[in-house]
This record gives structure tokens, sequence and C-alpha cells, in this order.
């Protein structure tokens, strides 16, 4: 566990400064946060070290802005690659059915949406799901079985919905 003296005071008297100089770097605040908060992470890890420097808050200026750089590249990487090889083929938009299942595996429990979902989605074996989810066979059994009625009702209830807005 790094040594935390001294760094709470240090984050407070520095992270306004450095949040405004890497904003003005990246003209993007949501990218400057996060390039901030992650040089202050990796100067946290290593605060026994860095708190030792002359000037802490230069080197967490610098990770700042190299991490900032750094993404900056990847998404200029993405964009020479997006026009090398064209857009990506157009995805046709999901059918009302789908969205209509979405929006019914979302109104489950997470435990009985997350089997179904490596199940039926996924293809697994029950046996794996149980491994996965670290839960006992019977159990994941127990949350398809109580999963696939409830989308059943679910389900259902939007059929009659949808045949009273038609008639």
């Amino acid at each position: 566990m790094p040594d935390s003296d001294g760094f709470d005071e240090f984050y407070r008297g520095s992270r306004q400064r450095l949040l405004g100089f890497v904003y003005v770097l990246t003209g993007d605040l949501a990218e400057a946060q996060d390039a901030v908060q992650e040089a202050y992470i990796r100067a946290w890890q290593r605060w026994s070290t860095v708190r030792a420097y002359d000037d802490p808050e230069a080197w967490v200026r610098v990770v700042a802005s190299r991490i900032a750089v750094s993404r900056w590249r990847s998404l200029r990487s993405r964009a020479r690659a997006y026009l090398r090889h064209g857009a990506v083929a157009d995805v046709p938009a999901p059918s009302t059915e789908t969205l209509d299942v979405v929006a019914a595996l979302r109104r489950l429990p997470e435990a009985q949406r997350t089997a179904i979902a490596m199940h039926y989605l996924l293809g697994m074996p029950v046996a794996e799901v149980a491994r996965e989810t670290e839960a006992p066979i019977g159990t994941v059994k127990a949350r398809l079985s109580r999963g696939r009625n409830a989308l059943a009702g679910l389900l259902a209830v939007v059929d009659l919905e949808e045949e009273a807005a038609d008639a």
C-alpha cells in the first residue's frame, strides 16, 4: 500500500491547476478529467518516490499530458483507419421484437438476466454458467426457469398492448 503522507494535501492543492492545464491541451473536459485521474492514480501508486521529487506536480503534469497525447494519437489512428478502410457496413436496425425482448430482459433480476444471456445467447451449458457465476447448477436451472417464465409474462403483456393499439 502506498504511503499516503501528504498525498491528499498534494492532490487538493494541485488538482484544479492540473485539470485546467490538461483541459487546455485537449479541449475536452471529459478527456482531461480522465487523463488527470489516471495521472493521479499513477502518482498514488508511486507516492513514496514521487513525493521526494523537487516538484511532484511537474511529474504528474508530464504523466497527464502524455496520457492525453496518447489518447489523442489513438483516436487519430482510428480516424485514419476509418478513412483508409471506409465506413463499417450498415448494420440493420434491431427489429421491434428484439427491442421488446431486450426491454423485457432489463426488467429481470440481474442473476436471471445473466443466466439467460449466457445460456441462450452465448450457448453456454448450464454447468459452465454455474461455474462462471459461482452458483450451484440447481440455482442456475432455477434462474433459467424463473427467467423464462418472467420473460413469457412480460412479452405477453407487450403483445396485448400491441394488439390493443392496433384495434
